[in-house]
């Protein structure tokens, strides 16, 4: 007895061993025996090659033969070059001839398999490459993998929609949609490999981007509320506060669609797909040094911007906006504000006050000139709570989300 083994275990051992060999040796017969099938892909392994076949051992009672057509002629591209011993998958055409051999084919194996893979790229998702061929009135026809495959219109790109004649000759990235190997149909579709991609990339873009940095972009878009601007892979929003210190009425007066342009990264919020974008704060804040530059008794120059029921707002620098209170338009007692001034009017106005903090200049048109002897000598107007400013486009709206090109 061999040692290492008791009188108890040896026989439940061998047993043992038996039985498992015996169980794999009956699963290879039941394998080698199984009846072939037309449409079957199967292993082979090359034991001849004649000029007129291929002889191939299949596992089967009979030898398989493919045909030395398959092989194609010397010199040709697609010549398939078969040795003895090679390893092969190979397609029964019918499963015993008038010889009693298996017919068999290698290119069709290799056709079969290429479905098989496409099969397998629908499951998974994955991209793959696809070469277009030509355009006809449905969409574009398209080598995938070397099966023949049908791109629709539908599921072109929408940079492309336009114009599909661009892609002819052009190698894209596609997702395989539909795969029926019975109809010989292959459906892919372009628009779900960009969106993805896309996706990808704008992923990327948030993890690289940082908030307070310069990049440089392409406006893509324009609405009444700002300027969208193409950093590749997204569009990131300057909103029309942010297009200019000064007061900005129309944003195509400041950029146009197609234009380049740097700005400045202000705000990223990855879950909501969104990135905040400013041009003017490249620039210097003209209400840095403003108690400096329009200090109380100084007379300057501003052009009438707005009119309102308890004043005017007079443009009197870049950026800087200061306002006329009702009560400084003249000596006399004003009823409306625009009996004495209008939208346009430049006018030649005494600071009263240049408040950086609240970023608010007082202004006065009376006290340029003297003040005439009926009128009683008072205090410095204050403003009332009515006359404060309102901030001009605090907030962003909600519709301006980034996650895709408006011109998409």
């Amino acid at each position: 007895m061999p040692t290492g083994l008791t009188d108890s275990d040896a026989p439940e051992d061998l047993t043992r061993g038996f039985a498992d060999s015996l169980e794999d040796y009956l699963n290879q017969e039941e394998v080698s025996n199984k009846p072939l099938a037309h449409g079957d892909i199967i292993d082979g392994v090359v034991v001849r090659v004649d000029p007129d076949e291929i002889l191939v051992d299949v596992g089967s009672k009979s030898e398989g033969v493919i045909s030395g057509r398959e092989l194609g002629p010397k010199g040709d591209p697609s010549t398939l070059e078969l040795q003895s011993g090679d390893h092969i998958k190979v397609f029964v055409l019918q499963p015993e001839n008038e010889d009693g051999n298996v017919v068999l084919s290698l290119r069709r194996a290799r056709a079969e398999s290429v479905w098989i893979k496409a099969q397998e790229k629908q499951g998974t998702g994955e991209l793959i490459e696809a070469e277009v061929r030509e355009q006809n009135k449905g969409g574009l026809i398209v080598n995938v993998m070397g099966l023949r495959g049908f791109l629709p219109t539908s599921q072109v790109s929408r940079a492309y929609a336009q114009n599909l004649q661009e892609l002819v000759g052009q190698r894209i990235g596609v997702k395989v949609l539909e795969v029926n190997r019975k109809r010989n149909r292959l459906i892919v579709s372009q628009k779900a490999a960009y969106d993805e991609d896309r996706a990808r990339q704008r992923s990327e873009l948030f993890e690289r981007l940082k908030v307070g940095e310069e990049v440089k972009g392409r406006v893509s878009g324009l609405t009444t509320y700002g300027a969208f601007v193409n950093l590749g892979a997204a569009d990131g929003l300057i909103h029309i506060s942010e297009l200019s210190w000064d007061r900005v009425a129309n944003v195509a007066d400041v950029l146009q669609v197609g234009q380049e342009v740097t700005v400045k990264v202000i705000k990223l919020d990855p879950d909501m797909s969104r990135i905040s974008l400013s041009l003017r704060q490249l620039g210097q804040d003209p209400w840095d040094m403003i108690e400096r530059r329009y200090p109380p008794g100084e007379v300057v120059e501003g052009e009438v911007s707005k009119i309102k029921k308890y004043g005017a707002f007079l443009q009197i620098g870049d950026g800087v906006e200061g306002l006329l209170h009702i009560s400084e338009l003249a000596w006399e007692h004003v009823e409306r504000t625009e009996d004495v001034v209008h939208v346009g009017q430049r006018l030649r106005v005494k600071v009263l006050q240049a408040d950086r903090t609240r970023r608010r200049i007082s202004l006065s048109l009376k006290q340029v000139e003297e003040r005439p002897e009926f009128v009683p000598a008072a205090e410095g107007q204050v403003y009332p709570e009515e006359a404060e400013e309102e901030p001009v486009h605090d907030r962003e709206p909600a519709y301006a989300h980034v996650s895709a090109s408006p011109q998409e």
